[in-house]
């Protein structure tokens, strides 16, 4: 496993593999890895010759800058998961190589980069799709992965995709989830053992949705899916909503095509997203 901390020395890594066509796939990340990252480099090792892993905590995407501090950054832990999983190549650039100058970037995501996360964490995906294609322009990747945890996201960047025509096929991974039905993420390190236990409410009222979702109307759906929440100590929640996967807008229709429940919500001081899909 090679580790790159430049873009000039990753063009000239790849270049030749890609001259001899191979199979790229990228793996954009933020480091703090865990299970649900290894699934996609183990998904992208099966697709393409050349797996490339990106850690890079990006500053332009953190609307609060004590979220952007306090951002677990396990570097030694990190690699050797990726090597452990048989990773290629590990990009870490600092945030000096990646913004070399002030840029103002401002492209249309759609409508719905204002609704749910969007709402909450305004300028968010201008800054996640910024560094993505910077991330492209530098791997030329023919296959990027990307987990379904952060549906919305990934949702973003497929648009960002087709706004420049880029020649990069976007994979959406199944969310990798604990024993107990926590989804996976590096922000669970922050929960305390009584927050873990209540964040559980999360996943088992995404799953009451999706187990009654044949028989019961979607506004009763939402409505007692809330109230499990509401009802758990220490959980303030943003909002949970059974919406068109490719609008985000609300829809009580059940014979639309790719619906989702997506959820956020604060567990102490941790703020948590989560997701199914329902069609």
């Amino acid at each position: 496993m090679k580790l790159i901390n430049t873009i000039a020395a990753l063009k000239t890594l790849l270049e030749p593999l890609k001259t001899a066509q191979k199979r790229i796939a990228l793996v954009p990340t933020m480091g703090a890895l865990h299970k649900g990252h290894v699934s996609l480099i183990d998904l992208a090792k099966q697709q393409a010759d050349i797996v490339v892993c990106s850690i890079f905590v990006n500053p332009t995407q953190f609307t609060d800058p004590k979220d952007l501090e306090k951002y677990p950054r396990p570097l030694e832990h990190d690699i050797k998961m990726l090597e452990d999983a048989g990773c290629n190549i590990v990009f870490m650039p600092s945030v000096k190589e990646m913004y070399p100058v002030k840029e103002n970037w401002h492209i249309d995501l759609g409508n719905a980069e204002f609704l749910l996360e969007g709402e909450f964490r305004k300028g968010h995906y201008q800054g996640v799709t910024q560094i993505v294609k910077k991330l492209f322009d530098a791997v030329n990747p023919d296959l990027a992965f990307f987990g379904q945890k952060d549906f919305q996201q990934v949702l973003m960047i497929e648009n960002m995709v087709r706004y420049f025509k880029l020649p990069v096929q976007i994979i959406t991974c199944p969310i990798i989830r604990e024993g107990d039905g926590l989804a996976m993420s590096s922000r669970n390190i922050h929960l305390s053992a009584e927050d873990r236990q209540h964040a559980l409410v999360l996943s088992k009222a995404l799953y009451y949705v999706k187990e009654h979702f044949a028989a019961e109307p979607v506004a009763e759906l939402l409505a007692v899916a809330k109230k499990m929440i509401d009802s758990t100590p220490g959980v303030v929640l943003d909002y949970f909503t059974i919406a068109n996967g490719e609008t985000l807008l609300p829809e009580s229709d059940k014979q639309v095509k790719n619906l989702v429940a997506l959820v956020a919500a604060k567990v102490g001081e941790t703020r948590l997203i989560d997701n199914v899909l329902l069609s």
